[in-house]
């Protein structure tokens, strides 16, 4: 017999830290790919830039009938990211962590082209929503740029979405996406060369109209008093920066980080380049070959930010997305406790958000939260092998499990399913949100199986098992508080492997309650979980006794 002792379910392991980690990251973005090879220094905690890549691949230029990723460009992603392999395996990367941004979320056959990107390299690409991608872009500004405890507004243009934000020393107070990007409105709306003067008005009004609600969110978070700097990021703002560098001074500065230009220096740049020609933008001095298509489109879009925003200039940072991918890696495996450490919770503020939005029950919900990994822990190493963040997935699924009813209360495990999906939970990737949700969906009813579209979006064997093996331990959770009262204190779990036998003993928290309707509910639930684990559960009520859960 195994008897299998309840474990602290708030408990969490921190890896030792090794001293001096070389990690990659890569941004998949709309025009280009980038790279970033850092060494952390664990004990500070900081990082410093060993290496940057890049290459313009155009993921943006998709099909224009069917929206999907086009194969040329597909295959030249792929070989870029092999390269980019190359290169952070020379400097002795530990790992690489990649993230897809507008282009793949938006494509059709988007998720087909990461799963070809696994089969083909190995490499594991985290699709993100244009919140998280705003979050993690803070992270990456706030990294290389001491904000003095002052708000600070961040503006990235990218090739297919522009993000937003409104943050300070501490945190995000407004996280915007906005689909107007320099490639999208290229692609769309650009037909003549140089620009006749209708598109270029029409590009004009449809830039301002596409950023008015973003900019009202970051304004409406503004206090009294507060005068936000705002400071821009990646490839547009930089070009900016770098070709105004050069006429103003004569030269590039050694750096461009820090590197002010003003709001009327910027209209003289539109009102300059929306008279010129492809051949003639890519003329100017500094001015890359590639960007010289989409620098009209990208300076428009931050001219009418600017002038919604009403600030009269903008500072540049270095930093961004990719960086904001290594600052969030970092904080995910403990390696920092600075200013920057409040954001490990932001997973938890981020699914109790969705509590307060769709009126879950919290006292229920947490209940069940407790039983699911009172559950794990006990199982783990005998029936499962997962970890600490299948277990904080967990968490997440049973918080908000019920989160349906704010639709209906019938099928509401499907709403469920819908609402968490779609809920812009902050802190995960796209494959965690999806796992998360499926856990929430099959917590009743049906199993999963692999007709039911949602399973099927799970494109990874792995992560279909978290999703089958888990559900079924979330299954048992939410029966154990089946009336909702809290009438189960505890649980104790023993297996007897020769038997194939899984023994729960459950604790009522009052000594006359029989918690019928509990033992019933685990008696009828528990079909799913012997199934998958091969085995038979037998729960029996205990004499009461003090919690130790």
């Amino acid at each position: 017999m195994l008897n299998l002792a309840s474990a602290n379910w708030e408990s969490v392991k921190t890896p030792p830290v090794q001293q001096n980690r070389i990690i990659a990251a890569i941004d998949l973005g709309t025009n280009s790919l980038h790279m970033v090879v850092v060494k952390i220094d664990a004990t500070l905690p900081a990082f410093s830039i060993i290496t940057r890549e890049k290459e313009t691949v155009r993921l943006g230029d998709r099909d224009l009938i069917t929206g999907e990723l086009k194969p040329e460009v597909m295959a030249r992603a792929i070989a870029c990211l092999r390269r980019f392999q190359t290169v952070a395996q020379t400097f002795n990367a530990e790992t690489i962590i990649a993230v897809a941004t507008s282009a793949v979320r938006e494509a059709p056959n988007g998720k087909d082209f990461l799963h070809r990107i696994d089969s083909e390299l190995g490499l594991s690409v985290d699709l993100i929503s244009g919140q998280e991608e705003a979050r993690r872009i803070y992270l990456g500004v706030l990294s290389g740029m001491e904000f003095n405890n002052q708000p600070h507004i961040i503006i990235d243009i990218g090739g297919g979405s522009t993000e937003i934000i409104l943050g300070d020393s501490h945190e995000p107070r407004t996280l915007t996406s906005t689909k107007v990007g320099a490639v999208r409105l290229t692609g769309e709306f650009i037909t003549t060369d140089p620009i006749s003067n209708s598109e270029f008005q029409y590009l004009q009004a449809y830039a301002r109209g596409m950023l008015e609600r973003s900019v009202e969110d970051v304004l409406a978070n503004i206090q009294p008093g507060e005068s936000p700097r705002l400071v821009g990021t990646s490839g547009t703002i930089e070009t900016i920066a770098l070709i105004n560098a050069r006429e103003k001074l004569g030269l590039v500065p050694s750096t461009l980080n820090g590197y002010e230009f003003s709001l009327k220096d910027l209209q003289e740049w539109v009102n300059r380049l929306a008279k010129m020609s492809n051949v003639e933008r890519a003329a100017i001095s500094g001015m890359p070959e590639k960007r010289a298509e989409v620098i009209l489109a990208g300076a428009i879009v931050l001219q009418e930010a600017m002038t919604l925003l009403g600030v009269d200039s903008v500072t540049l940072c270095g930093r961004a997305l990719r960086e904001g991918v290594i600052v969030d890696w970092m904080l995910t495996h403990g390696l920092i406790e600075d200013r920057l450490r409040y954001q490990s919770s932001v997973r938890q503020r981020s699914v109790l958000k969705q509590v307060k939005k769709y009126n879950i029950d919290i006292e229920h919900s947490d209940r069940v939260a407790v039983f699911a990994l009172s559950l794990f822990d006990q199982t783990q190493g005998i029936l499962h092998n997962w970890g600490d963040e299948e277990r904080e997935l967990l968490w997440a699924a049973a918080i908000l499990h019920n989160s349906g009813h704010y639709i209906s209360h019938s099928a509401h495990h499907k709403h469920s399913y819908y609402l968490i999906r779609n809920g812009e939970l902050l802190g995960y990737t796209e494959t965690e949100i999806e796992i998360i949700a499926n856990l929430a969906r099959y917590h009743r009813k049906s199993p999963p199986k692999k007709k039911h579209e949602n399973f099927r979006n799970l494109l990874s064997k792995n992560h279909r098992l978290i999703v089958s093996q888990l559900s079924a331990i979330l299954r048992l959770a939410v029966a154990l508080d089946r009336r909702q009262i809290g009438a189960i204190s505890q649980i104790q779990c023993k297996y007897y492997p020769d038997d194939q036998e899984f023994h729960l003993l459950v604790f009522p928290s009052h000594p006359n309650d029989d918690c019928a309707l509990e033992m019933w509910n685990l008696d009828y639930k528990k079909g799913v979980f012997e199934a998958e684990f091969n085995l038979r559960l037998f729960a029996t009520l205990e004499p009461s006794k003090v919690a130790i859960i």
